[in-house]
């Protein structure tokens, strides 16, 4: 794809305060996730996903879900998300006021009961129950096919039974979908393949593609979605994040390197990386230790610096 074919803007999402932070092996006091949101709600992100409204025993960081998303400051221009994994969290979600609902399920079976306790029949039951206490709300509802690209128990998952599954979320009343690299397994031709096979079934029904950056392929793959056609992309600030139920799964693709690579590449995302990039360098004080995030260390590749002092041309 040539560059006058990219889209014509990519949608960055945030997903620091939920899947970045649900590893994290320190609780981030209340008050600091709110202060975290609203900052990241002023630098143009698409969307925010907040939290998590599941059990405080499987996921302890986010036990303060309903206090955060009823303390953030609304930003009419940003989307505000909550993962559900079950009615009782849908129903808590709804309560809170958050504007999308996301619902998660593996395609990988194994994954889904290590992740979900359940198997993807049973998610999938579930799912029924939560859209219709969501009818007649104004929120939307996203799937998340979780694996979709690679399982580290069962390995890589057909093609045709992730996009069976993207049916099925749609045939449901879902409104959008999310392809997760969950483990970090995917890499570029499989993700170009995957999107472009999604693109020609499903045609314009939103698609986000959520990479994790485990084998260091994390950007190469976001290029090879976009350049499929992909618009809208997870991300986490300073690369946090991971799934606690895979083995050996570390952060996300970075926020503030993607949305650099594409600023770079002259693809428009509505993003200010000067503001993002402030609050990337604040990270380690929250969190208290360092994070994956290469161009929060190293600069912009247009930050200049000034020559060595006492550089002198060779003599002719």
């Amino acid at each position: 794809m040539s560059r006058a074919e990219f889209p014509a803007r990519v949608y960055i999402q945030e997903v620091v305060t939920r899947d970045g932070l649900q590893i994290e092996p320190r609780f981030l006091p209340t008050a600091d996730k709110i202060a975290l949101i609203d900052a990241l709600s002023d630098t143009g992100v698409a969307k925010i996903e907040v939290t998590s409204f599941v059990s405080p025993k499987a996921v302890p960081n986010l036990a303060d879900a309903v206090d955060v998303a009823r303390g953030i400051r609304r930003n009419p221009a940003v989307t505000y998300v909550a993962l559900v994994p079950n009615l009782r969290g849908a129903e808590a979600a709804l309560d809170a006021g958050m504007d999308e609902l996301n619902l998660v399920m593996s395609a990988s079976e194994t994954h889904n009961l290590a992740n979900m306790r359940m198997t993807p029949e049973q998610s999938l039951d579930g799912f029924r129950a939560i859209v219709g206490v969501a009818a007649g709300s104004p929120a939307r509802l996203n799937g998340s096919i979780a694996t979709a690209f690679g399982c580290p128990f069962e390995g890589a998952q057909p093609e045709e039974k992730v996009l069976a599954l993207a049916e099925s979320y749609l045939a449901l009343g879902l409104h959008s979908v999310t392809l997760a690299d969950t483990t970090g397994m995917a890499n570029p031709r499989q993700v170009a393949r995957l999107v472009a096979a999604f693109r020609a079934r499903f045609g314009d029904v939103p698609l986000t593609l959520h990479f994790h950056n485990t084998r260091g392929m994390g950007l190469a793959n976001a290029l090879a979605a976009l350049e499929a056609g992909a618009e809208r992309f997870d991300a986490s600030l300073g690369g946090l994040g991971g799934c606690p139920f895979a083995p050996g799964a570390t952060g996300n693709v970075v926020t503030e390197d993607l949305v650099h690579m594409l600023e770079e590449m002259g693809v428009p995302t509505g993003v200010d990386l000067a503001r993002l990039l402030d609050l990337a360098r604040g990270l380690p004080a929250l969190i208290g230790h360092d994070i994956p995030g290469q161009v929060a260390k190293a600069g912009r590749s247009g930050d200049l610096h000034a020559a060595p002092v006492g550089l002198r041309r060779a003599a002719v």
